[in-house]
């Protein structure tokens, strides 16, 4: 008996018996489905998982800290420490020297090295000292001085045990620690494996910080205690929150992690194609069945209902798969994605993937409204069809047709509404990718008429051939099943154009840059040089001593800081630069007159990034936070750079050491004179300085190759991103040509029994398929044009702040093509294999 309020049982059973006579096309759509939310899952947990790894790495080293006392140049003195103990009876405050080192045995390998006082340690970092459990350890270090405590799952990776040798770079050079037991394991087990812990003296003899500290931490509850604790703090030493100063830690890597997601929600929308596509197909081979049901009753409620909960039936099971296999991606993407925050960002200690509720709930819900959403369309043209229409196929594609008009107006209205809300002056990165997916959107509503255009030139160009004609017209006449499924491939090599366009674009501009700031010959730093350590510098003795070589032409001085900048961390570079060095630096404007300035005024030159997000110009001033008091500098000029998005400012090194009382140096830079034997000026400065201090000296080449290679493993979990949009797009494409094989079972089979031979129908299955491809390639690369010039000229600009060049590479648009005729051609094989086997009694019999 048939209901008309809600589904009736019978009802119900005829749909799950057609699911489960069409498994390949059930299965299918569900493993479209659980790609398209494994991306979206895989990111999310993966960004989270970062997001977390910093919070625990900042937790391990912070403890229970509020504050933190620091130095705005060269370390706080200890002998603040002293005061606070002594003379303010502030029990509740721990010295911290804070740096890191690597493993002489593995090369790139950075650790983290805390210095800690153990009695003063009880209740701060718990999950270290581990409150409640043996201290013995940690109070030995006090009766060594080279004593360290490593973590055991360091430990365990180096085969190293209690008593044996651990040989570092750190700090001024190479040290020999002897290891005199393990960090306590408070929880986190081998997942904090890159830490080292030894006493504050062994910490100030490594970094070479004798009577400084690089923080003291507190414990602070009232603002009294705020205001105490700061009256007693000299110029230049200032009391910050320990939440905010993570913050602004943490935010660094914000854009990245939103340009990720982004990327994951393409490969979603990929997959809302898909699940409209299955449901579409779902109706229309079912439109007989469809009719006769309205002609005898069944209401347009019930109909709409049914076929609405298959989908939803579809996307519950596809959305669990999802789910699970989001959890097994996300896992691999979690170190691709934390060592890009390791290689730009800052040093994670911990990593660790966890399983984030709010990430599941997430997917769960984005699956089943992109289903519910993507269905709602093809179940309401199921219900509301009259029941003699539904009877009839042509009337389908009729109805596909008399659509094309709307899909362009629809087309047009996203690309202008997306223009609109590109060209928005107050938008930031969020509406940068809302104008994104509109013109996404609205270059998919296009793709169908586009299609539509495409097949009839192609039947007027393929007169000589059957075949092409043939592969042409029904790619044509079969629009209501073949569009949908063009516009995810198109979608998906869009995409691959789009980010390939503005990742070789990136590259070529980093390439430029590197070869126009490479000008020296030489580069000379200490051994521990590139570990983000504030506290390495270069023997004066040695810069010194470059200068006298022969051969020598002239060298160049760097020394590095961090400071923060209007709550946002941006690096400081002190430079004496020599002559041919000022060409590395590509100023906009007149560069002569920002030189003038820089070298004779209180002025400093800025990155672009920097004057982006913090709207300089040419003339403004910016505060900096210097030795005794803050420094007001003006800006003197804009440089163009790709070092870092969050932005660095250049200044000149005798105006540095005035205000923040450094003579530190960082490295150097050597030009060799023209006609000198390069070589040869290396061994001599081998020769000369090798002996005052454990030195790395680099050729500009090896430098630009080994930042090349940082560069290209920072898109490693793009191109892999990539390539799952393209696997959910290849899933709808065959999902799309089995049914299609499904509902012409009876036409092939006419043409079988006709006379064409199973070699031939599977040729002219072939060439459609091809020419399917060949649609969505050609139609995918201006899309791919926009959304690259999109993904540059917009996205990269508010999200980072620099302006790259625009280069289009033609084996990218090539490629494109030729993996989108790949793609449709390998989901073709299949169903052509099939096609060219049936039993043609068998499929006239049973139609």
């Amino acid at each position: 008996m048939l209901i008309r309020q809600g589904v009736s049982p019978t009802l119900a059973r005829a749909s799950a018996r057609y699911l489960v006579k069409h498994p390949w096309q059930l299965a299918l759509a569900i493993l479209g489905i659980a790609l398209g939310i494994a991306v979206v899952v895989a990111v999310d947990l993966a960004n989270e998982g970062a997001r977390r790894s910093f919070r625990l790495s900042t937790e391990l080293v912070t403890g229970s800290a509020t504050h933190h006392i620091l130095s705005n140049a060269g370390g706080v003195p200890e002998e603040i420490y002293r005061q606070l103990r002594v003379e303010l009876g502030f029990r509740r405050s721990a010295p911290v020297i804070e740096g890191n080192a690597s493993i002489v045995a593995i090369p790139g390998r950075t650790l983290k090295v805390l210095g800690v006082d153990p009695f003063a340690e009880a209740r701060w970092r718990s999950r270290l000292t581990g409150r409640g459990r043996d201290l013995r350890p940690l109070t030995s270090l006090l009766t060594n001085p080279l004593g360290v405590l490593v973590a055991p799952g360091l430990a365990a990776e180096l085969g190293l045990r209690t008593g044996d040798q651990l040989e570092l770079f750190a700090g001024a050079g190479r040290h020999n620690l002897q290891i005199l037991g393990f960090v306590p394991d408070a929880g986190q087990g081998a997942a904090a494996q890159d830490l080292l812990m030894v006493d504050i003296a062994t910490a100030q003899r490594v970094f070479a910080l004798y009577g400084r500290l690089s923080r003291i931490d507190l414990s602070l509850t009232e603002e009294r205690e705020a205001a105490r604790v700061g009256a007693l703090l000299p110029p230049g030493v200032a009391l910050e929150s320990a939440a905010s100063r993570n913050d602004a830690v943490a935010s660094l890597s914000d854009a990245f992690h939103l340009n990720l997601t982004a990327m994951s929600l393409l490969a979603l929308i990929v997959g809302m194609f898909l699940i409209y596509n299955t449901v579409t197909f779902a109706v229309v081979q079912r439109r007989p069945l469809l009719g006769r049901l309205r002609a005898i009753g069944v209401g347009r409620d019930e109909l709409f209902k049914i076929v609405l909960l298959e989908a939803f039936v579809l996307g519950c099971v596809g959305t669990c798969l999802g789910l699970v296999l989001g959890l097994w991606i996300g896992n691999s993407l979690l170190d691709l994605v934390s060592r890009t925050v390791d290689d730009l960002y800052y040093s994670l200690t911990v990593r660790e993937f966890s399983v984030a509720p709010m990430s599941l709930i997430k997917g769960a819900a984005l699956g089943l409204c992109a289903t519910v959403v993507s269905a709602w369309l093809p179940a309401r043209e199921a219900a509301a069809a009259p029941p003699a229409a539904v009877l009839l196929r042509s009337d389908l594609e009729r109805g596909a047709r008399a659509r094309l008009p709307r899909l362009v107006g629809f087309g047009c209205a996203g690309l202008v509404l997306g223009t609109a809300v590109l060209a928005w002056p107050a938008g930031g990165i969020r509406a940068g990718f809302l104008g994104l997916f509109l013109i996404v959107f609205g270059c998919t509503f296009l793709t169908p008429p586009l299609v539509a255009l495409l097949a009839r030139l192609a039947r007027t160009a393929a007169r000589g051939r059957v075949e092409l004609r043939m592969a042409a017209r029904d790619l044509d006449r079969q629009l209501s099943r073949t569009g949908v499924a063009i516009a995810a491939l198109t979608v998906a090599i869009a995409t691959t154009v789009g980010v390939g366009i503005m990742v070789d674009s990136f590259r070529r501009s980093v390439g430029a840059w590197l070869d126009q700031l490479l000008v020296a010959d030489v580069y000379v730093s200490p051994a521990t040089f590139g570990l983000g350590d504030e506290h390495v510098r270069l023997d004066p003795r040695i810069v010194n001593a470059l200068r006298t070589l022969p051969g020598v032409a002239g060298v160049s001085t760097y020394r590095s800081r961090e400071v923060m900048l209007s709550g946002r961390l941006a690096m400081l570079i002190a430079l004496d630069l020599a002559p041919p060095a000022r060409a590395g630096y590509r100023i906009a404007g007149d560069s002569s007159k920002a030189w003038e300035r820089f070298d004779h005024e209180t002025s400093v030159l800025v990155s672009e990034p920097l004057a982006y997000h913090h709207q300089l110009a040419v003339g403004d001033t910016i505060t900096l936070p210097a030795a005794t008091a803050p420094a007001a500098l003006k800006v003197a000029g804009i440089y163009y750079s790709y070092g870092s998005e969050h932005g660095r400012i250049l200044i000149r090194s005798s105006l540095y050491q005035s205000l923040w009382n450094d003579p530190a140096i960082g490295s150097s830079a050597v030009y060799v004179r023209p006609g000198a034997n390069l070589s040869g000026v290396i061994r001599n400065i081998e020769r000369s300085v090798g002996s005052m201090q454990e030195i790395r000296i680099s050729r500009s080449r090896d430098i630009r190759e080994a930042s090349l290679r940082v560069f290209d493993r920072t898109f490693t979990v793009t191109g892999v991103l990539r390539l799952l949009a393209m696997g959910v797009a290849f899933i709808g494409v065959l999902s799309a040509l089995m049914a299609l094989l499904l509902e012409r079972t009876r036409e092939f089979a006419i043409l079988r029994a006709t006379g064409m031979t199973g070699g031939e129908l599977g040729r002219l299955i072939c060439f459609q398929t091809s020419f399917l491809g060949l649609c969505a390639g050609v139609l995918a690369i201006p899309t791919g044009l926009v959304l690259g010039t999109i993904l540059i000229f917009v996205i990269n600009r508010r999200a980072f702040g620099w302006t790259m060049q625009f280069h289009v590479a033609p084996d990218i648009l090539l490629e494109a093509v030729a993996l989108a005729v790949l793609a449709a051609l390998l989901a073709g094989v299949y169903p052509a294999w099939r096609a060219a086997r049936t039993d043609i009694a068998s499929a006239l019999r049973t139609e």
